[in-house]
């Protein structure tokens, strides 16, 4: 077994933001390897956020983001289970995190259950008939569409998108360690994106 060392835990905690427990066994899972620990971790996230999704989520908070020119301003809604955690800072700052991700990437949607049919259909078929026009035979041109929406989600919806601050993560990756870090259920909900000048607001809401 590898011998895991104080700091090693320390980093990975502030890497990761979960319990020194778990980020010494997740190195001692990885014999030691940073990087294989947090991958670890991540899928105990994801494990622990999927038998807590089915909880209600009745509080939360609003979070914010105003540019610093003034021009873009960003409303959204993150929910959780109690006021306690509505109140952590870890929350607060991923909501904030959120407002500043949504002000950046100017999302449609928080998920790809949220995209409209009708554009999800437009871009479907764009997508074949490019492939077809590449020449793929039509079972490979099927298999191209669902690789080319896997990016255009990661575009236009909330929860795909890479991090601004950490591209290697998703948002989903977040709330998911989010929800392990502090055991509780949590949905992002409704945003709202305003841009001087503009009437349209990109909203959408979770189910």
């Amino acid at each position: 077994m590898a011998e895991i060392s104080a700091q090693a835990v320390k980093v990975l905690r502030e890497r990761t933001g979960a319990g020194m427990m778990d980020c010494k066994k997740a190195l001692v899972e990885s014999g030691g390897d940073e990087e294989k620990a947090i991958a670890y971790l991540r899928e105990k996230g994801l494990s622990k956020a999927a038998k807590k999704a089915g909880r209600a989520t009745s509080q939360g908070i609003v979070g914010s983001y105003i540019h610093n020119n003034g021009k873009i301003g960003v409303m959204v809604e993150l929910k959780c289970e109690t006021d306690f955690v509505a109140k952590n800072e870890k929350f607060q700052a991923f909501a904030r995190d959120l407002a500043m991700q949504i002000a950046a990437t100017a999302p449609l949607c928080v998920s790809p259950e949220q995209v409209p049919a009708d554009l999800l259909a437009k871009e479907r078929e764009i997508f074949k008939n490019q492939a077809m026009e590449e020449g793929k035979p039509e079972a490979i041109a099927e298999k191209i569409v669902e690789g080319r929406l896997k990016k255009y989600y990661s575009e236009v919806c909330l929860l795909d998108q890479p991090f601004i601050k950490e591209d290697k993560k998703s948002i989903r990756d977040l709330l998911n360690e989010l929800i392990a870090v502090l055991g509780e259920n949590m949905q992002v909900g409704r945003f709202s994106r305003m841009v001087l000048g503009e009437d349209a607001e990109a909203e959408a809401t979770e189910e």
